[in-house]
């Protein structure tokens, strides 16, 4: 299961293969600004194997984003999270540096906001963001999110949401 491609973006599972666009991209002190170090190069492949493990156990994870050309962007999908002891379907984003600012992030997102909503793959979609993370924050408005909770098991990050996907309406406004 992937999402459908957007104007600008594809979106495909990631391999092995992808070991060094993810370690540069989480690497990147400025696109882990918000996490607590960038990720080494070990830890890349980690990731890899974790979001192989979702595809098979879940249907989803993150997957790689591109440009129709191919152009690696970064990574973006659904995962499960615990919010205060709940498991909640998660829509998580990172884009290279040199391409931040440009709407790929937002545009990622709205298409597994989509394929969330369109699978009926939970009743409510959140981000988890770091209190300083207003571009993250920015992205999760733009796709229908409000702030619903600023902790998550006791530590600050703010907790957006868009409730009731699974009903095509997040806060009222269609999103069909």
């Amino acid at each position: 299961m992937l999402p459908a491609p957007t104007a600008r973006l594809r979106f495909r599972e990631m391999t092995e293969a992808d070991v060094v666009p993810m370690a540069a991209l989480l690497g990147d002190p400025a696109v882990m600004a918000h996490y607590p170090a960038p990720k080494t190069p070990e830890e890349a492949v980690l990731w890899i194997a974790g979001n192989r493990t979702r595809y098979l156990q879940d249907g989803h994870g993150l997957w790689i984003i591109e440009g129709h050309e191919g152009a690696f962007l970064g990574d973006c999908g659904l995962t499960w999270q615990s919010v205060n002891g709940e498991r909640r379907l998660e829509v998580g984003y990172h884009v290279r540096a040199d391409r931040q600012g440009r709407g790929y992030a937002t545009e990622a997102a709205a298409a597994c906001r989509d394929l969330a909503r369109d699978r009926a793959l939970a009743d409510q979609l959140v981000a988890i963001i770091h209190p300083g993370n207003t571009a993250s924050r920015r992205v999760a408005e733009k796709i229908g999110m409000t702030h619903v909770d600023d902790d998550v098991s006791g530590m600050p990050a703010e907790v957006f949401a868009a409730l009731g996907i699974s009903s095509r309406t997040v806060m009222g406004m269609s999103l069909v």
